[in-house]
């Protein structure tokens, strides 16, 4: 049985399993193999990290806020402060097996860019977010006249951290342009419940809640991973 509990850091209220932990959360942790080594960029208070962890993965993580990092660390877990749009581009390529945005990219100056420097570093990416293109957000557009407010987008429009704001078929749109390989899709409904496979894409962008996506790299991002491999080699010559 699923319910909704009140959630601060990201979204205020997130349909959770029996064990608690967000379902988002369990469908990401599932397409994540044992053992992978992982950095979850944006982790808030660290609940993904620890639900990986407890799953035998090697987990890092990056978050902009000192709170969620203080969190972070005093649970134990291996998380620095960083920002996605400016510190991804110092990691190595293939420095992990799957790099995450969970509920991260809408918050991003640059979707584009940072999803291109997740699939550089990590030969797999994981990405979920709010689908803007829900039947509820529609409608609180059409008859209300103003910038919607749901569970998974809790905050008015002067105070929300998120700043490009996406549907599903956006996001697909967005791998085309990156070059990104979608390997498995999942959409969630108002509930957390999984939406049947069969689905066409208009139907998931019309009433999924939620989405994620496994990524693998296409021939555009290794294009990216050559050229920062010659930067890093340019850069070693002019200080040696």
């Amino acid at each position: 049985m699923l319910s909704r509990l009140k959630y601060d850091l990201t979204m205020a209220e997130a349909a959770r399993g029996p064990g608690g932990s967000r379902v988002d959360l369990l469908v990401v942790a599932d397409m994540v193999q044992r053992g992978a080594r992982v950095l979850d960029v944006g982790c808030g208070d660290g609940e993904l990290l620890r639900l990986l962890e407890s799953r035998g993965v090697d987990g890092r993580g990056i978050e902009l806020s000192r709170e969620g990092v203080n969190e972070c660390v005093a649970k134990g877990l291996a998380v620095v402060q960083g920002d996605a749009d400016t510190d991804l581009e110092d990691y190595p390529d293939d420095a992990f097996d799957y790099v995450i945005l969970s509920q991260t990219l809408q918050a991003t100056r640059r979707p584009r860019v940072v999803l291109e420097h997740m699939l550089r570093i990590g030969r797999h990416g994981i990405v979920s977010f709010p689908n803007f293109g829900h039947w509820r957000i529609r409608l609180q557009i059409f008859f209300g006249g103003h910038m919607p407010r749901t569970d998974n987008l809790p905050y008015a429009w002067y105070e929300t951290p998120n700043i490009h704001f996406c549907s599903i078929k956006d996001f697909r749109e967005l791998c085309h342009a990156a070059g990104a390989k979608m390997e498995q899709a999942v959409a969630l409904n108002a509930w957390g419940g999984r939406m049947r496979l069969k689905m066409p894409w208009w139907f998931w962008n019309l009433f999924g809640e939620q989405a994620v996506f496994l990524l693998s790299r296409g021939q555009t991002i290794n294009n990216l991973k050559s050229l920062s491999s010659l930067k890093r080699v340019a850069a070693s010559q002019k200080s040696g």
